[in-house]
């Protein structure tokens, strides 16, 4: 069980009653979406993409590529905003990366992007929020 205390706390109920249940079972149950079946991966506009959970900025769009895998991925995320843990279901070892400020799980890291960063940020869709820039 994570102990770790984040800046936004709810109750089980609050998190319920927020979120989609699709997005509480990715988000406080460390669910995948399915592959392919958000409309972020097809968002190519220039702005933000938010934490459904606590509104906080995570990925600026000019960071966001085309990985094939069904999922949005992005180079790198806002600084400060994404927390890792070591993930050790499914019978492999991942990189599990969580919002800084709630602690919603919002996908995995790998190291197997594109230059400059090297990394993958592969992230369930139901989980952010995007907002086009003004």
């Amino acid at each position: 069980m994570d102990t770790h205390a984040y800046p936004v706390t709810r109750t089980d109920a609050e998190w319920r009653a927020r979120l989609t249940p699709e997005q509480y079972a990715v988000m406080r149950n460390h669910g995948t979406e399915r592959p392919g079946s958000c409309a972020l991966l097809y968002e190519k506009r220039a702005g933000t993409f938010f934490c459904v959970g606590c509104d906080q900025p995570l990925f600026e769009s000019k960071l966001k590529f085309e990985s094939g895998t069904g999922w949005p991925s992005f180079n790198d995320p806002v600084p400060g905003s994404i927390e890792t843990t070591v993930d050790r279901s499914y019978g492999m070892v991942r990189t599990e990366c969580h919002c800084s400020r709630c602690g919603s799980h919002l996908g995995h890291v790998f190291e197997d992007g594109p230059p400059p960063t090297g990394l993958r940020y592969c992230i369930n869709g139901v989980a952010l929020r995007f907002e086009p820039a003004a």
